[in-house]
């Protein structure tokens, strides 16, 4: 990575980190425990590509930044009361997530719930509450994060991969499960940057969802590979817990080598798909590289 990527990065992060806690509710406001739980679980962690995504496929259109705000804030919601179910232990069961007790430690069960299902539902508060866009535009953008967070996207890849525990699935099954788990959502921050900035032709969307793509399977190709080789202090989570619990990876099923070699052609699946915006992609091509090497 440059100097100009990695403060561009920080920027971008900074600035999500802000807008995000002013995006919700102070801890002093009733009822406060939820409240506290909340900006616990939002605030102070994470790596922000979801925001990072936004932001980078918005300059491609000149998007307004006060719209990047609102699409970035609210996509990282989403993902943000998606690992507070997530760790529960009806569902995967951790204790530790970007490096502190989980939700439900903190505080219990009940709380880390409601603090998912307040967060689903001030994400989609803050991205309607947009303004300087079309109406029809913004419609599209939350009927775009809702497809993408619900049934036919992050909710029914964790269905699968609830099912799928003990079992072995195919390598197409895998992916399928992964598009909708990690991709789907991954996909929603691209385009929602990108229709912040304009209504999209269908080449532009198809470069788009080809590059989300790429990238959406490279996060969980290397999460698979990291989770098999880092340890629980690099990576801010109980690391091992895939094989513990006898998940289908892609370690699992293709090998080590082979998953980082995968890796790696998608990140260049996804330079590729990027050559109609030219030099204006430069920041989507550098977080393609951000994703398929990072350390955790």
């Amino acid at each position: 990575m440059n100097g100009a990527f990695d403060d561009w990065m920080k920027t971008v992060q900074a600035a999500s980190e802000n807008d995000l806690s002013g995006f919700l509710p102070a801890a002093t406001v009733v009822p406060t425990k939820l409240h506290a739980a909340m900006r616990y679980a939002l605030l102070g962690g994470g790596k922000r590509v979801r925001p990072l995504l936004v932001y980078a496929a918005g300059a491609l259109f000149g998007a307004d930044a006060a719209i990047l705000s609102r699409a970035a804030a609210a996509v990282e919601m989403i993902h943000a009361y998606s690992l507070v179910h997530d760790d529960m232990p009806c569902m995967d069961d951790d204790e530790l997530r970007r490096g502190k007790p989980t939700v439900h430690v903190a505080y219990d069960e009940a709380t880390a719930l409601l603090v998912g299902d307040a967060l689903q539902s001030q994400a989609f508060l803050v991205l309607s509450e947009a303004d300087r866009i079309p109406a029809a535009r913004q419609v599209a953008m939350l009927r775009l994060l809702a497809h993408a967070s619900g049934s036919a996207g992050m909710c029914g890849g964790q269905a699968i991969d609830l099912d799928s525990v003990g079992l072995s699935l195919t390598l197409e099954q895998l992916e399928q499960m992964h598009q909708l788990k990690t991709g789907a959502l991954l996909r929603a921050a691209v385009v929602l940057g990108a229709l912040a900035g304009k209504d999209l032709d269908p080449a532009e969307l198809t470069a788009l969802n080809d590059y989300a793509r790429a990238i959406g399977l490279a996060f969980q190709v290397v999460d698979d590979v990291l989770d098999a080789t880092a340890d629980s202090a690099t990576l801010g989570k109980t690391a091992g817990k895939d094989a513990a619990d006898n998940k289908p990876t892609y370690v699992s099923i293709l090998g080590l080598e082979p998953s980082r070699a995968l890796a790696q052609k998608l990140r260049l699946d996804a330079h590729a798909a990027l050559a109609p915006f030219g030099e204006k992609a430069l920041r989507l091509r550098e977080l393609a590289d951000l994703i398929v090497q990072r350390k955790a």
